[in-house]
């Protein structure tokens, strides 16, 4: 017969965080004037973050037998989250708002804690509203720390309201990798013709010299747009029976 006492072990190792008894490492978060100090003990650390682990095995005790490191670009917010999980494997997300939610996946994926970053994909995804106002960003973000589960959240989204992405101010921001994956979305409830004018929207804006008046441009001009877009967006972009016009190549230059 097995008996788990796992909530009382839970409950004095955040006793043990609380207490800061014992410590020997000390973890400064933020930056002035919005900075604190966390009292932590490296054997919890190692045990339960290899990346903590890592970090402290470079780090060198001072005279006080004491390893210092710092997080200036994690909020405290989210470091309170993080260290609580680690010592005690509970989440807390009832004060977490949906941007301080998303800056903890990306925090929980650098520090290799897929269970505390799944849990809040999880939580992110029900602040459907908050992602369909930030949806570019959200969207970026999830295929550059690769979570599945919100990137086909966000993939239903786009496939029924594409415009929310292709229309927005900053589509041009996101990454090659990211406008090819949203190219091979089969079902997208747009025009191809408008998908393909954002595309060069998007390629233009790849090359900040070229300029913004287009009955200004060379034949040189066109071709570097052509060389951009070539280069790993047009295979992706539409089925090969299917034609698509430009309104703003011209026909010698053939893409």
């Amino acid at each position: 017969m097995t008996i788990e006492f796992f909530k009382k072990l839970s409950n004095d190792l955040s006793n043990l965080l609380e207490n800061e008894e014992d410590y020997n490492v000390l973890i400064e978060v933020g930056q002035m004037p919005n900075c604190q100090i966390f009292k932590v003990h490296s054997i919890i650390l190692n045990s339960r973050c290899f990346y903590l682990c890592e970090k402290l095995s470079k780090t060198f005790y001072n005279e006080k037998n004491i390893k210092k490191i710092s997080f200036p670009n994690i909020s405290i917010t989210n470091f309170e989250i993080i260290i609580k999980y680690i010592y005690s494997g509970i989440v807390l997300f009832n004060k977490a708002d949906a941007p301080t939610i998303l800056d903890l996946l990306i925090t929980a994926n650098e520090f290799g804690l897929e269970e505390l970053g799944n849990a809040a994909q999880t939580q992110l995804v029900n602040h459907a509203s908050w992602i369909c106002r930030n949806f570019t960003k959200v969207y970026r973000i999830s295929f550059e720390n690769d979570n599945f589960d919100l990137q086909k959240f966000c993939n239903n989204i786009i496939t029924k309201h594409p415009s929310i992405i292709f229309d927005s101010e900053d589509f041009v921001n996101i990454s090659e990798s990211t406008l090819v994956s949203l190219l091979k979305l089969d079902n997208l409830n747009m025009d191809e013709g408008k998908i393909w004018n954002q595309v060069i929207r998007w390629g233009i804006a790849q090359n900040p010299d070229l300029d913004s008046n287009i009955t200004q441009w060379s034949n040189t001009n066109f071709l570097t747009l052509k060389t951009t877009l070539k280069n790993y967006i047009m295979s992706k972009l539409a089925a090969p029976n299917r034609a698509v016009n430009s309104i703003i190549l011209p026909p010698r230059i053939m893409v």
